[in-house]
Parts: structure tokens; sequence; C-alpha cells
């Protein structure tokens, strides 16, 4: 095989691989680059997850592109209109003629000598082998696994005589109308979820072994529709980002430093919305503090709506064991079911599972520590687009595309072919590069690199101090290694 060759390769075709081509055509229009998409279209987990009332839960304010602002007038947005603004994007930028599909990346591997990463790559449904080769390999796949969520080991599921469905795998030919739906989580999709599922007619349960934070929040945005009927469109369009920014930050700050009353808060929210019999001691009292765990969002109150109506319906107990008709509780309480909903989280696998090799060394990215929360220890010539916990995941990305520029011009200036993060200080504290405690973190944090504590490996998880580092910090900081003039 002769391998195709670019300047920079990216690996994925979603949110952040059409902001990272926007930034390579914008800020380097010398580079060569094309797009590797494993899929067989644009958009990547917005394409990915059909369930009844996918939605961000972020605003497209800040969920959307700084450079392609959203015009709907929904700022909680459901999932085919953000799949469509992506897809139109990438359109009108041109990057959707850059895309190659069902090219799965397996292997990278980067020669020093060469100064190039070598690309192996699976094209199309049989799997045919193929490569590139890259001076600059940017990976824009997620941070999930695609091929299959999170499903615990549960006892006699084998005995249940209906359908066990996975949201990350919703059947098409799914019929739940007028059937008892059971969702077995209590997470973003099975918020989401339970009120989608009850207002198509299902008679639905909520099955959660422990409370989360839900907020109510209209998916409109007055005053930022108020903005955009009274200033000029590009004026509006900044505003309207900024005040997101600068809301979300400020209330993010609050709940950290003032957890309790946040909590109560929250719950106070809670049982104005269900009303002053239900039992939110119970259902919507989470054990840990907010933001320990991302926080859930009820857009308009459709969850609270949807069981204040008795359309659905929540159950705060742990299985014991699967049914021929149901579920068997510790409690002793049975829940009868056609169907079950496995909302039970995600797998995470960083940079699409894909093998990494340098100089002949495979890569233990356990081993290694993240750099501006985009590189990582002794990987050259490497970035990876990984979005915010607490805010929206495009603020990030775009952060990350735009400092990948800056560094890639950097070296054209100097010659240098070669970028590699250095960690020289032994007596580095380090920490998990994710700090909360949900299961699907906790799950993969001894596969997950690790953050130093202090900067550049730091993550700061705040998009202001980012945006002055990024933006304004020295590339050349004494930490990245350059090597190699041409």
């Amino acid at each position: 095989m002769n391998p195709e060759h670019v300047d920079v390769l990216i690996v994925g075709a979603g949110l952040s691989g059409v902001a990272a081509a926007y930034y390579l055509r914008t800020r380097c229009p010398t580079k060569r680059f094309a797009i590797l998409e494993a899929r067989d279209t644009i958009g990547g987990t917005w394409d990915l997850f059909r369930y009844p009332g996918v939605r961000s839960d972020s605003e497209m304010y800040t969920l959307g592109y700084s450079f392609r602002p959203w015009r709907e007038k929904k700022a909680i947005a459901d999932g085919p209109s953000i799949l469509r603004y992506i897809r139109e994007t990438a359109c009108a930028f041109g990057i959707d003629r850059h895309i190659r599909f069902q090219h799965r990346v397996h292997r990278a591997g980067w020669s020093s000598e060469e100064g190039r990463w070598t690309v192996e790559v699976e094209r199309g449904p049989e799997g045919a082998p193929l490569r590139f080769t890259c001076a600059f390999l940017f990976m824009c796949s997620g941070y999930y696994d695609y091929a299959s969520g999170y499903t615990p080991s549960w006892p006699g599921v084998e005995r249940f005589g209906g359908r066990i469905v996975h949201p990350q795998q919703w059947p098409e030919d799914l019929e739940y109308s007028g059937r008892r739906v059971v969702v077995i989580g209590s997470g973003a999709t099975a918020i989401t979820l339970v009120p989608a599922l009850a207002e198509r007619g299902a008679r639905v349960t909520m099955l959660q072994r422990s409370p989360t934070y839900v907020l109510a929040r209209p998916s409109e945005d007055g005053v930022a529709l108020a903005m955009q009927r009274l200033l000029p469109p590009a004026v509006a369009a900044r505003a309207t980002r900024w005040k997101a920014v600068l809301v979300n930050t400020f209330f993010y700050y609050l709940a950290r430093w003032f957890p309790m009353a946040t909590k109560q808060a929250i719950i106070r929210m809670a049982q104005q919305h269900l009303g002053p019999g239900y039992d939110v001691a119970t259902h919507f009292t989470p054990r840990y503090n907010p933001w320990d765990q991302r926080l859930c969002l009820a857009a308009d109150a459709d969850l609270f709506r949807a069981i204040r109506s008795g359309r659905a319906t929540v159950v705060t107990d742990e299985i014991a064991t699967f049914t021929e008709t149901g579920l068997r509780l510790c409690s002793g309480r049975e829940l009868e079911a056609d169907v079950i909903v496995t909302a039970t989280g995600l797998v995470i696998k960083l940079m699409g599972g894909a093998e990494l090799v340098v100089d002949g060394q495979p890569v233990d990215l356990a081993r290694t520590i993240s750099y501006k929360g985009m590189m990582y220890s002794d990987i050259p010539n490497l970035a990876s687009a990984f979005g915010y916990t607490n805010a929206s995941w495009t603020l990030k990305c775009e952060l990350t595309a735009a400092y990948v520029c800056r560094l890639l011009n950097y070296m054209d200036r100097h010659g240098y072919r070669q970028c590699t993060p250095r960690q020289r200080e032994p007596d580095l504290g380090t920490v998990p590069a994710l700090d909360f405690t949900s299961g699907y973190v906790l799950r993969a944090l001894d596969g997950l690199p690790r953050q130093g504590v202090k900067k550049p490996w730091k993550l700061y998880q705040n998009y202001l101090l980012d945006l002055l580092s990024l933006r304004f910090g020295p590339v050349n900081d004494g930490v990245m290694e350059f090597q190699g003039l041409v």
C-alpha cells in the first residue's frame, strides 16, 4: 500500500471534528488535512443516539460553534436539530469534502526518525486495510465506546420474556405506546427518556438505585431571544454566548462554594414542581454534593410534569433479580414490564480504542499525564479534543482546535517538525484527570491519563482560565519540547 500523506489527520466527524477542520482551514490554510470517520455519516454522538427525546443538556449558545452561531429559537435543542446543525456547518465551510467515511482507525504509530504518524485504517464493512501518514494527528473521536454502552450483570436476565434495550442501540421497530416500560437509571439519558416515552403513550417507571440532582429549565432563553431581536446578529451572537458562559460559570462555582445551600435550593425546586405531598427526600435528594456528578436537566420541567400527571413514576430501590414478567426488587416489590430500558451509562474508550505506538513502544495512556487538557506526556504531535465536564463540550473543543493551530504555526515559523510535552519534575503530584464520582468515570479511572497539580498539567475545567492560557499563553512554555529542524 502507498499511504496517502496529509499534514494533519483528524479522526472523527462529530462536533469536535468539524470544529478542528474549520480552524485548520481558517488559521492554517496551507495545511492539507483529511477527516477519518468510522461511521457512514457526519454527526458523531448526535447521529448515534436516536432514542426518544434525545437532546442537549447544554444550551446551544455554547454547544454550538462560535463561528456559526445557533439561530433557532430553542436553546435546549433536540438531537435531530443538533445533527442537522452539525451537517449544515460542515457543508457551509466545505468541510464535508474532506471526510472519508467508513474509515475506522485501529492503530497509529509515530516515528521520530521520519517525523510522522503512520495510521492503519479499516475501510468499509469488509475492513479493507488502508494506511495514511500525517505530520500531526488530531483525535476528535469522543470519549466513549460507540459499539456498546454499559450494562451491569443482573441475575435472571435470561428469564425476562419482554424486550431489553440499551438507549445507545435504540431499535427503530420498538413499539412502546400503551406498554409498561421500566427505565433503569437516573442519569441524563433516563431523565430525557422517561418524559418522552410517557408523552408518547407508554406507562413508564424510572427505577433508580440512588437519586440524581435534576434542574428544571426552560428550553427557550428569554433574555437571549430578546438580545437577538434588539441587537445586530453578530453582536447578539457574541452577547448570548458570553451570557451563557458567565452565568453557567457563576452557578457552577456557587454550587462548589456553597454546596449545602445549593443542594437545598435544587431540592426545593423539585418539591415545588412535584407538589407538597411528593416524597422528594427519597427520590430526588442525592447523597453527594452538586457537581460531584453532572447535574441533569429537565427541559420545561418535563420530567416533573410527567410524574405529577401520573404518566410516569419513580422507584428508588435495587434489583434483586429479573423475572419472567419484569423485576423483583430488594425490598420485595415487583415491577411488571413489557420493555426494560437499561439507561445504565457509557463505557469510556479514549481515542476510539486505537492502539498508539511511539518509536516502537506501545503507549499506555494510564501512564501519561494530560498536558493543557489536550496532549499527553511523551506522545509527540498528537492532540485530542475533550470537552468540559461542567460546561459545554464545544467550548473546550474550540479552544483546543485554535491552540493546535497556534502550535502548528509556531512550529512552521521555527522550522520544527516534532513537539512533545515532557514532564521532568520528579516530585510533580498527580490526581485523576476527571474528578467526577459518576459510575462511568469510576469504572474507567485505572485506564485514563492523570493530571498534575499545577499548570500546564492541571485541568482547571474553567473556560475563562483556559481562554487566557490557550489564546495568550506562550507556546514554548519550557515544558513542550521542540525537535527536528526541517
